[in-house]
């Protein structure tokens, strides 16, 4: 899925000789494979730190085991104290050694930081300054830099774009050709230029301004599509602005097997999608199930352990799922809610809705649903993988997020899986994006979301 992309540190020709700390392979496990003609070292503090992970019941620790089990494989080729080459012709090894130069005294007591700087420092004068440091910890490469020892972020899975990706371009076209696209509801693609699959054009004339018209790119029959208006809603959700309008006629089109919207608090990304989802598996049976996910990450400290059985450990972490379908489904009698339950309970119980955390979802085939995936912006493109191969035979995915909202410590706005997934799909037909901006959950978040 990912283009391999090797960091580049300090412009030199030649093979070099990086050495990877930790978090990367936390990170991304298949890091020890993208460094080609050019050396690796893995220091031992950093196998005794991914040991102490191998037995989390999450992503981390999966990560964990999985790099143990490609570092033991490859003993199958030789010793690796010793290096093992690479089929890009490189070498890996682990540093056995874990003494090295002393430290300033004021960095403080001895921990596992300190002993990989010693490592890099000592190897960075074995080998008369060819040797890198790559980390995704901010401080380690303000260390580093303190030591004189080149520094990096990993950058494979990282999009390094100017602007990002919204979904929507504007272009200006003859009166004529907004004419014809309001008569046959299409016209030629070829009017404009510079388009993706599934990209929302918003036209103009160039004879008049207050000319426009908004359409779809068909990648597949060469047209633009004029975009619906959907006046009548959907599970009484309607748009309120443009980019809401845009998001509903890709969650709408079947034929879109991928949708991604990214946006700031209170602009409806997952009411939009639940809604979508609710009309086209309860109303139009198009798909068997809706099923909402979304990763667990606590928002500040966490509170520990939750009493109670599955699905009551798990109510706090689906809130902001329940709260959407209660809007969507609550009852119609608003004077005597006081002792009912909400409508989603029924549908629940007859597994038309399922609402589980993303922890469940490996391994799993997932044919013929609707799939939600929520706060996906605290993925890595390694989750995000994992998620899409999930989907089977007549399935759509939809992933909504903010990628300024990140709790994972591991990711940040541009290696989220979120964005990776919206930059690497671009050029698909089978998927569409649109960024939202305009907050209509009330004016006080909207202000909130621009101020704060």
């Amino acid at each position: 899925m990912s283009e391999l992309r090797l960091p580049l540190v300090g412009a030199e020709p030649g093979p070099r000789t990086f050495v990877i700390d930790t978090n990367v392979l936390l990170y991304d496990p298949r890091a020890i494979f993208v460094f080609q003609e050019h050396d690796l070292v893995i220091p031992m503090t950093v196998i005794e730190e991914i040991d102490q992970f191998k037995k989390d019941l999450n992503e981390v620790g999966r990560n964990a085991r999985t790099v143990s089990r490609y570092l033991d494989k490859m003993r199958d080729k030789g010793s690796l104290r010793e290096g093992i080459i690479t089929e890009g012709g490189g070498h890996i090894r682990v540093d056995y050694t874990t003494h090295g130069p002393d430290l300033p005294i004021t960095w403080g007591p001895e921990n596992n930081d300190n002993r990989i700087l010693r490592s890099v420092l000592r190897l960075q004068r074995e080998l008369s300054g060819n040797v890198a440091f790559i980390t995704r910890d901010t401080n380690m490469r303000l260390k580093c830099d303190a030591l004189g020892i080149p520094a990096e972020d990993y950058q494979n899975a990282r999009i390094d774009v100017d602007e990002q990706y919204t979904g929507i371009v504007e272009r200006q076209v003859s009166g004529e050709v907004i004419d014809e696209l309001y008569a046959n509801s299409r016209c030629p693609l070829d009017v404009v230029e510079g388009v993706h699959p599934q990209q929302i054009v918003v036209l103009s004339a160039a004879e008049s301004a207050n000319k426009t018209a908004m359409a779809r790119v068909d990648s597949v029959r060469k047209q633009l599509k004029l975009v619906g208006r959907h006046n009548e809603g959907v599970w009484g959700i309607r748009a309120r602005n443009k980019e809401q309008l845009f998001a509903l006629d890709l969650l709408l089109d079947d034929s879109v097997h991928l949708v991604t919207l990214n946006g700031v608090a209170g602009t409806g990304k997952t009411l939009l999608a639940i809604a979508c989802g609710l009309k086209k598996v309860a109303d139009e049976a198009v798909y068997r199930k809706l099923l909402v996910s979304r990763p667990i990450f606590p928002l500040g400290r966490d509170i520990g352990f939750l009493p109670g059985d599955v699905e009551q450990k798990l109510n706090p972490w689906m809130k902001p799922i329940f709260d959407n379908l209660e809007l969507l489904l609550s009852t119609r009698n608003d004077h005597d809610r006081s002792n009912r339950e909400p409508e989603y309970t029924y549908l629940m119980d007859q597994k038309i809705i399922e609402v589980e955390p993303l922890t469940y979802i490996r391994g799993r085939s997932i044919p013929g649903q609707y799939l939600i995936i929520d706060e996906a912006q605290n993925l890595t493109p390694h989750e995000v993988k994992t998620v899409l191969t999930r989907a089977g035979e007549g399935t759509k995915v939809v992933m909504t997020g903010d990628p300024n909202q990140i709790d994972n410590p591991y990711v940040d706005a541009m290696s989220n899986g979120l964005t990776y997934t919206v930059e690497r799909f671009k050029e698909s037909h089978l998927a569409g994006h649109v960024t939202l901006r305009k907050g209509e959950r009330s004016e006080l978040a909207e202000l909130a979301a621009k101020l704060l």
